[in-house]
């Protein structure tokens, strides 16, 4: 099971600013995983976080790059289930190139809560819905809140002249 050794994630995020961002296909699974950032969220202290909802998968990362100038860390959730042709790994591989792009060109956060599963009984087991083994969403959601705070714990870094 993947989320084997996983750490507990905990975090104030009072006064952050923080969105989620989630993709539409996939209606159950997707509903799991708004969740369960959401209830982290809560749990973390986060006051309001809008939810912006993106037709697919493939659109998380350009959504993302427009909520991140206004907030302090956002929560990207998607599922992509494997299917007979390339697609998958295009999608796969694009969205984690594109919301690895954000996060390090802007500074800000964001929890990767994106699934890439083999089959729809895989996205369940991940989408934090009652029998299942993992919270992704939620786990995606503290992610991005723990480290939005460490980050602002952080010196600014200057570059010397």
């Amino acid at each position: 099971m993947s989320g084997k050794g996983a750490p507990v994630v905990t975090a104030d995020g009072q006064g952050l600013k923080v969105a989620i961002v989630a993709a539409s296909w996939h209606t159950e699974v997707m509903d799991g995983l708004v969740a369960g950032a959401q209830r982290a969220l809560k749990e973390a202290g986060v006051a309001d976080a809008p939810l912006v909802r993106v037709p697919g998968t493939v659109e998380l990362s350009v959504a993302c790059a427009r909520l991140a100038p206004t907030h302090d860390a956002l929560v990207a959730l998607g599922v992509v289930i494997r299917g007979g042709t390339p697609h998958f790994d295009y999608v796969c591989s694009g969205v984690t190139h594109g919301l690895t792009d954000v996060s390090t060109r802007t500074g800000v956060p964001v929890g990767f809560g994106v699934l890439t599963c083999d089959d729809e009984a895989q996205a369940l087991d991940r989408a934090g819905l009652p029998g299942s083994s993992e919270d992704k969403g939620h786990e995606a959601a503290m992610a991005a809140v723990a480290t939005a705070v460490t980050l602002a714990s952080l010196a600014p870094r200057t570059l010397d002249a």
